[in-house]
């Protein structure tokens, strides 16, 4: 069966955030977006307000998954970040951490700490 990358993207995350809650990460929202992007899923894990960010790709002919959030992407999703946080009362400097769930194949891989707020 065939799927586009919008229904490939939703049935990553999914996964995504079954192996995020499988790990004790309590999932407050996904796909929340604002002007400045999109944030995969946002969550609870070990008292940080984790940004998760979702890569997917078949293979790694054109490289691995993780690659893809450079540093125009990670820009992107830590000012939806301030934004959320601005929005629900969270200070920017409390603790928080990005994060990606890297899919090679049918492979995850589960990133903490992907890269830091700047």
């Amino acid at each position: 069966m065939y799927l586009n990358r919008q229904e490939t993207g939703a049935r990553y995350e999914e996964e995504a955030a079954r192996a995020l809650y499988a790990r004790g990460y309590r999932i407050l929202e996904r796909n929340f977006r604002c002007r400045f992007g999109e944030i995969d899923i946002i969550a609870r894990h070990q008292g940080l307000l984790v940004f998760v960010e979702v890569k997917y790709r078949r293979d790694s002919r054109n490289g691995f998954p993780e690659e893809a959030v450079d540093r125009r992407k990670q820009a992107a999703i830590q000012k939806a970040a301030e934004v959320y946080m601005h929005r629900y009362g969270y200070d920017w400097w409390a603790g928080c951490r990005f994060d990606v769930v890297s899919f090679l194949g049918e492979e995850i891989r589960i990133i903490e700490d992907a890269f830091w707020k700047e």
